[in-house]
């Protein structure tokens, strides 16, 4: 008989001790594909809205807070700055923006190169519920936004026109057609948006020129998109010569913005790697166990095998062969398990997160689980090499 049937025999009459062994595994492999597979989509996600959005940058007004302290009592912090940019800056932006893109690509056309999407930000109340009014540029605004859908009615053309976010729309009970009354001035309201899940869905969008006459901010914005429309945009820098050149102004790249989200990932990763390598401690020391009880019950038939010319090298490949056989079992387990557990948990950690199986992550589970049940096993192979026919005699 070989010893790879012998080893599945003797598995076959000890299942429960086996299954016990693979399933410490399993668990602990468990935890490693779910926390690899929610990661993996994790990052898919933010790289995902990176494309979708596109290599770009956002400019703020620059405001600072200052810590007030009286001896040592504190008293709160000072906002210093201006809340709005003014308009006439955007051209500056342009210019430097333009610029380092054509110095990066070697562009040689006198045309504009990025896009700049202005906004004007202002809370106010319709039918006594607070709301978010955002003022645009339209035509740049459906360029930058192209997931932007109608959902009824028309995007707007006109100057005292209104699109309403699908969400908003619901919630104030409006519909195409109807007057908004905003800061005394009438709107119509042409178009209503699909609901994108995103921030729009709650907000209502004007002209940036109607919005400046209505609230009286004539020649101020809150902020400005910029879609630099190629890859290779060296956005970072660009950030860095607008801070450096404009004052007032704060420039931040979303691809930095990406980077802090994904770190902030990593270490999280990290946390939970290490979790399901303790986890994976534990499933060793049940494989440890198992191996042990195994010697023990089985000295009379070791030392029979010992007696019939069975070498010291046989006997530790029967241990090693039921080990990898355990980690087979507890790594094709743990992947189904882990993928299961990445279903249940990963849309609870990140919002609107899509899970997929990896299938690469199956041999990497059994990998795991097998190394594990090995290293398991080296020393209770190394001790049943050590036992004695005269032992396994006495023990009859």
């Amino acid at each position: 008989m070989s010893i790879l049937k012998l080893v599945i025999r003797d598995i076959l009459r000890r299942k429960k001790r086996v299954l016990y062994a693979a399933l410490g595994v399993a668990i602990g492999t468990m935890t490693v594909i779910g926390i690899l597979t929610i990661s993996l989509a994790g990052e898919e996600r933010i790289y995902d809205q990176l494309e979708k959005y596109g290599p770009n940058l956002t400019i703020v007004p620059s405001i600072y807070n200052l810590d007030m302290t009286l001896g040592n009592l504190s008293l709160g912090t000072l906002s210093v700055g201006e809340n709005y940019i003014a308009q006439e800056k955007l051209s500056k932006i342009r210019e430097i923006a333009d610029r380092e893109i054509k110095l990066a690509l070697n562009i040689n056309d006198d045309g504009d190169i990025a896009v700049l999407a202005p906004k004007l930000f202002i809370n106010t109340e319709v039918n006594n519920i607070s709301v978010m009014v955002v003022g645009i540029e339209p035509s740049v605004e459906s360029s930058i936004k192209t997931w932007w859908q109608i959902s009824s009615g028309k995007y707007f053309n006109g100057s005292y026109e209104a699109l309403v976010g699908s969400i908003t729309a619901e919630l104030l009970k409006l519909d195409v057609g109807d007057k908004l009354l905003l800061n005394g001035d009438y709107l119509t309201i042409v178009g209503i948006l699909e609901e994108s899940g995103s921030s729009d869905d709650y907000q209502i969008f004007l002209p940036l020129n109607t919005m400046q006459s209505v609230f009286g901010k004539q020649g101020l914005i809150s902020s400005v998109d910029i879609r630099a429309l190629c890859n290779a945009c060296p956005v970072e820098y660009i950030a860095e010569t607008i801070n450096d050149s404009i004052q007032g102004v704060r420039a931040i790249a979303v691809k930095q913005i990406a980077t802090t989200e994904m770190n902030l990932m990593a270490k999280v990763n990290n946390f939970m790697l290490t979790l399901a390598g303790i986890t994976l401690v534990v499933g060793f020391f049940g494989v440890l166990n198992t191996m042990v009880s195994s010697i023990n019950e089985r000295v009379k038939d070791i030392g029979i095998m010992r007696a019939v010319g069975a070498s010291r090298r046989q006997i530790i490949r029967i241990f090693i062969y039921e080990a990898i056989i355990i980690g087979i079992l507890g790594g094709f387990f743990g992947y189904i398990a882990g993928t299961f557990l990445a279903y249940v948990v990963g849309p609870l950690i990140f919002e609107g997160i899509v899970i997929a199986y990896v299938i690469e992550y199956l041999p990497v589970s059994i990998a795991i689980a097998t190394v594990v049940a090995c290293l398991a096993t080296i020393y209770p192979a190394y001790h049943a090499t050590k036992i004695k026919v005269a032992d396994s005699f006495r023990s009859i």
